[in-house]
This record gives C-alpha cells, sequence and structure tokens, in this order.
C-alpha cells in the first residue's frame, strides 16, 4: 500500500463513509452519572470505614 491510498482510506473512514446507525437507545446521561455518583459514594463510604483510627 502507498501512502497516498492510505491517506485516502483514512479520509473516507473519518468522513463517515462506513456510516453505523444504532437501533437501540443510548443510555439516559442522567443514570449515568447518577450510577458514578452512588458508586463513588460507595467508595468513599468504604474507605472512611477503614480509617477510623484517624
Amino acid at each position: 500500500m502507498s501512502l497516498h491510498t492510505t491517506t485516502a482510506q483514512l479520509v473516507t473512514l473519518a468522513s463517515g463513509g462506513g456510516e453505523h446507525v444504532d437501533e437501540h437507545a443510548s443510555i439516559s446521561p442522567y443514570v449515568t452519572g447518577g450510577g458514578a455518583l452512588v458508586l463513588l459514594l460507595l467508595l468513599l463510604w468504604i474507605t472512611t470505614r477503614f480509617n477510623r483510627d484517624r
């Protein structure tokens, strides 16, 4: 493969030449953010339980 051919293929790929269509609804950002918040609060609670000597 030459550099020109490779470059042309990468430009086609980056421009959306092979378009992908999702057939399902994406996950709500509120659910993702809420889940991350709950997980971080749980990790914080666990960490503070192990540091009772301070």
